[in-house]
């Protein structure tokens, strides 16, 4: 049964689109990675999982990479999810 899930998680993972680079990279430290951390897991270069969290132009894993990538990245969302936006504080009303 496990090689079933495997292959419906792997299968998902193929198609969902990836967090912005910031977000890849908030992940990566929240959880106290570095980036060799990653690499060595991904088993890519250290210099790869830089470019996938680029802030100038990121590049896109593909293939398995790209899974397991994929699956890092929501097991680290599900225990840092993204920051709630600041609340907007209403502004004092302008002298009369």
């Amino acid at each position: 049964m496990s090689e079933l899930f495997d292959a419906v998680d792997a299968l998902v993972a193929s198609r969902s689109p990836l967090p912005p680079a910031a977000e890849r990279k908030r992940l990566r430290q929240a959880h106290g990675l570095t980036l060799e951390e990653v690499a060595s897991a991904l088993k890519v270069r250290r210099a790869t999982v830089s470019a996938w969290e680029s802030l100038k132009k990121p590049t896109e894993p593909r293939g398995p990479e790209r899974e397991a990538y994929a699956r890092l990245l929501n097991k680290l969302a599900e225990l840092y999810p993204a920051p709630a936006p600041p609340a907007q504080v209403p502004s004092a009303p302008a002298p009369a």
